[in-house]
This record gives structure tokens, C-alpha cells and sequence, in this order.
């Protein structure tokens, strides 16, 4: 294989550097290693080296594209598929089947600052000064490219996000939304 050691084998088909793969009781298999991301074998990694998964869960049968973040304690259902660029940030729980779209941007604080108002770096660890806020995508919904979610919403199952909305409010289960803000166009096609 092209810019391989000889000798060095085949590239891993798992996300490297996360440890090794037990089973959980649940069907989920799960890693052991400092990020302590968990996903199933057999979801897979277009290219494994450019995915940062870190002390998220990941359901059976994803397909996670290249240069995509899943953060802590992030949960992907069954049959995910996450397209390249998207970013899933603590908080989000995605439900079966969620298509993401690329360059998704999810957001999990909805008054993001760097300082306090005595010039404190804000956001240091366990300093406790942000709330991390939580979306749900419901199972079988749709968020097309360069759509930005912001924390505190949740698309309803069957739902679909049209390519570059804003979503800043509950997105009814079956509706397509579009715009900015994102707003009720009519049922999902």
C-alpha cells in the first residue's frame, strides 16, 4: 500500500489510537482508552486517521466520513451516516437512521463568550461558568450541508433541514424546514 513501511500491513478499519473493542451488553461495542469513545464494528470510517472521536458512543451500522468531531458524551443511534466536515459537540444525541449532511454545525452554548466581565478566560476546566445545551435529532430525520443547530432544539423524527438553515426553535416531526431562521415550509417530501 502506497505510503506505508514495508511490512506495516493493512490500515486499521477502526479509528486509531482508541484502545481495543469489547462487546457490551447492549450490541454496542465498546473502547477502552483515554478518549473511551465507543462504537459498534460494524460501523465504519472512510478514512480513520482524519475522524477525532472523543468519549462519544456510536451505534451499529454508521458510516462516519472524514474530517467529522464527535465530542464526549455524544450519542449516535443505529444506521447513522455523519457526512465530511460535520461538527457534533457534547449534548447532541442523535436517534436511528439521522442523515448529517456536510459541514453540519452543531452548537451546544447559546451565549458563547471567551471572558467574563473581569476579563476571566471562561470555559476552563470545571470552572462551571457554561451550561451545555442539549439537542435531540429524532430517528430518520434529514439535516442537509452547512446547516447550523443551535443547543436547545429538537428535530422531530422524519424531519429534514433543509442545506444552509439556521434551526434556533423545535422542528415538528415530518416538516422541512428552510431558512434563516429556519422556518416550517411544508410535510418532508
Amino acid at each position: 500500500m502506497a505510503g506505508q513501511q514495508p511490512g506495516a500491513g493493512p490500515r486499521p478499519r477502526h479509528p486509531p489510537d482508541h484502545g481495543t473493542l469489547t462487546r457490551s451488553s447492549a450490541g454496542r461495542a465498546l473502547c477502552r482508552s483515554p478518549r473511551t469513545s465507543r462504537w459498534a464494528r460494524t460501523s465504519s470510517f472512510s478514512n480513520p486517521e482524519l475522524v477525532n472521536l472523543y468519549g462519544c458512543t456510536i451505534g451499529d451500522e454508521c458510516k462516519i466520513a472524514t474530517f467529522v468531531e464527535i465530542q464526549r458524551g455524544v450519542v449516535l443511534g443505529r444506521r447513522v451516516k455523519v457526512e465530511a466536515f460535520a461538527f457534533i459537540p457534547t449534548g447532541v444525541t442523535l436517534e436511528d437512521g439521522v442523515f448529517i449532511g456536510p459541514h453540519v454545525c452543531f452548537t451546544n452554548d447559546r451565549y458563547p463568550a471567551a471572558v467574563d466581565a473581569s476579563g476571566e478566560l471562561l470555559g476552563t476546566s470545571g470552572s462551571g461558568d457554561w451550561e451545555v445545551g442539549q439537542t435531540v435529532v429524532e430517528a430518520g430525520a434529514s439535516i442537509g450541508a452547512n446547516a447550523t443547530i443551535v443547543p436547545g432544539v429538537r428535530i422531530g423524527a422524519r424531519a429534514m433541514v433543509g442545506a444552509g438553515s439556521v434551526v434556533t426553535k423545535d422542528v415538528p416531526p415530518g416538516a422541512l424546514v428552510v431558512g434563516n431562521p429556519a422556518r416550517v415550509l411544508r410535510e418532508r417530501p
